[in-house]
């Protein structure tokens, strides 16, 4: 097949099973990711007090600074090991709200190149491969597509649903046959029900297509909300990690019955402004409400940072290793100073 309505079929790519093979993990790998899946489910079960912290790179666009990244986190995670449990951002796909800009490492592996999909999905499958390997990470990613999550399924432990995604039938019925944890957003117009809606649809088994199967799913119990901030009609942004915000929270979650109430706060996105100096602000605002009640220190189970090596970004083709070709983002020296202050403050 060459063409169908108004799309040119390029070519036919391999099937994930395919990939798997071509790109295995170890046995030592899988035991490590399955020591990681188990802790990452303690905090959000409960069963562990300490503190999910998702960070890194608002976009994985290279290789080498990412895994570079990531590196420096293995002995920080070990000097805050008894308050933190550290989950590398590796975001390899990016939604566009326009549809411009850089997609991300699927569509484009080299960003200043053409897109190319085959070498997109060999690519992202190298880095995540090469992040558990060499650092013993097994990292998150946002499921953008939601047929595209088996090329990564035996190594991620966890995914997040975005904020333009969280309403989409097949982002919640791909959730709730996950065995890893799912973040659901609040959609960017902020109605905290359509998030709330998303979570309950996860943690319920289905019947539905996937990847042309008939598949039944059995319901996640670790599907849970991200709180990002919200952009109303006139385009202004609006956080929503203040305490009243947390507490709200956790009404919705009593006004229903869902597994495992839990919440990680976005700090940058709209709860910033996409100011990203402010993100240890925030953090540091939300550890200080769990302070205040014990029912929002029980609800919150995280945070999310976006960080790199670099402070800030640049546009595409500047070239400044490990800065961001997407949102801005904390250097390292900052990252690292707010990671010990956050196990400080735990």
């Amino acid at each position: 097949m060459t063409e169908a309505m108004n799309m040119q079929f390029n070519r036919e790519l391999f099937s994930p099973q395919e990939l798997k093979r071509m790109y295995g993990v170890s046995p030592e790998a899988t035991a490590c990711k399955a020591r990681n899946d188990k802790e990452i489910r303690a905090v959000l079960d409960g069963s562990s007090d300490k503190l999910l912290l998702v960070v890194g790179p608002c976009s994985a666009d290279r290789e080498d600074a990412v895994l570079d990244y990531i590196s420096r986190l293995r002995p920080l995670q070990e000097k805050v090991a008894d308050k933190i449990v550290i989950v590398p951002r590796i975001y390899t796909n990016k939604p566009r709200t326009t549809g411009a800009g850089y997609k991300g490492m699927l569509h484009q592996p080299d960003p200043i190149a053409d897109p190319d999909l085959f070498k997109g999905l060999v690519s992202i499958r190298k880095l995540h491969l090469k992040a558990l390997e060499t650092t013993g990470f097994s990292c998150a990613d946002e499921m953008l597509y939601p047929e595209n999550h088996l090329f990564l399924s035996d190594l991620l432990s966890y995914v997040a649903v975005g904020a333009r995604s969280v309403e989409d039938q097949q982002h919640r019925l791909v959730a709730s046959g996950l065995d890893i944890p799912v973040g659901m957003k609040n959609p960017t117009g902020g109605d905290l029900s359509v998030m709330m809606n998303s979570i309950n649809a996860a943690q319920h088994g289905h019947s539905f297509i996937y990847r042309n199967w008939d598949v039944s799913s059995t319901g996640n119990p670790y599907a849970h909300a991200i709180l990002r901030g919200y952009v109303d009609s006139h385009g202004t942004s609006h956080p929503n990690y203040h305490y009243e915000d947390l507490m709200r929270l956790v009404e919705l979650y009593a006004s229903g019955q869902y597994a495992n109430p839990g919440v990680i706060v976005d700090c940058n996105h709209s709860n910033s402004g996409k100011k990203y100096l402010e993100q240890g602000r925030i953090a540091k605002e939300v550890l200080h409400s769990t302070r205040h009640s014990a029912e929002v220190a029980r609800l919150v189970k995280g945070l999310m940072i976006e960080s790199y090596i670099e402070d800030g970004s640049q546009k595409t083709g500047e070239h400044v290793y490990g800065c961001s070709i997407t949102d801005p983002c904390l250097g390292w020296e900052k990252t690292e100073r707010l990671i010990l202050d956050i196990a400080e403050l735990r």
